[in-house]
């Protein structure tokens, strides 16, 4: 099986010298790269900027932006079976990238942002992607109804979602805890593990899963 995976971060420059992004450290991704490697499917990883090792065997792709994670995913995920997006993707970015560094002149700053590129939004509207798509809802409240919607909103096979607000877990953390949210209201959580060891019990998950599941292509929006 052929498998796309997003991880890590994206940066969205406010100036030669700042951007905006958050906390991810992509090691959740890297570790259901090496996961599903480790289990004999053909990985390719899309990766923001983090500064983990790359893992070993596996074809990766470095992307900074969101624009460029999105034209990444739109190249490359014809002919994969299954898609994993793990990548903490911003949500907004500058409208206007200034070409000099902003000096510390004024008591405010007001930076006017814009809409990034919904990635997983537009996989099954845009790319026409068939097989089975697993997308990540890292929330702070509200947890599964927030990963239930958005199963529905981004026409996806699963959700895994994590409470961001918990420390120890999810962002910069070696472990994790997440709870599948599958169509129908279904829900399974998984405890706390290794992301190491979360990702073998996932990928063993989606594998099975992808196998069976095919849906029928898109009509044109």
């Amino acid at each position: 099986m052929r498998l796309l995976i997003t991880a890590g971060p994206t940066r969205e420059p406010i100036d030669p010298v700042r951007f905006l992004s958050n906390r991810s450290s992509g090691r959740m991704g890297y570790a259901l790269a090496e996961a599903a490697h480790a289990a004999g499917q053909e990985v390719l990883l899309i990766s923001g900027p983090v500064t983990i090792p790359a893992p070993s065997g596996i074809q990766i792709i470095h992307v900074k932006t969101a624009r460029e994670m999105f034209d990444a995913v739109r190249t490359h995920l014809p002919g994969c079976a299954a898609a994993i997006f793990s990548a903490a993707v911003a949500d907004y970015r500058p409208a206007q990238v200034v070409a000099q560094k902003i000096k510390k002149t004024a008591e405010t700053l007001t930076l006017q942002l814009e809409r990034t590129e919904d990635i997983l939004g537009s996989v099954r509207s845009q790319f026409a992607f068939t097989g089975f798509l697993v997308g990540f809802a890292a929330e702070t409240e509200n947890l599964i109804a927030h990963a239930q919607d958005k199963l529905l909103r981004k026409g996806c096979d699963l959700i895994i979602a994590n409470d961001v607000s918990q420390s120890g877990i999810g962002f910069d953390s070696l472990e994790n805890e997440v709870t599948l949210c599958l169509p129908g209201g279904q829900t399974m959580p998984l405890p706390r593990q290794s992301k190491t060891s979360l990702a073998r019990e996932l990928i063993q998950f989606i594998s099975s899963r992808a196998s069976s599941i095919q849906h029928p292509v898109p009509s044109p929006q």
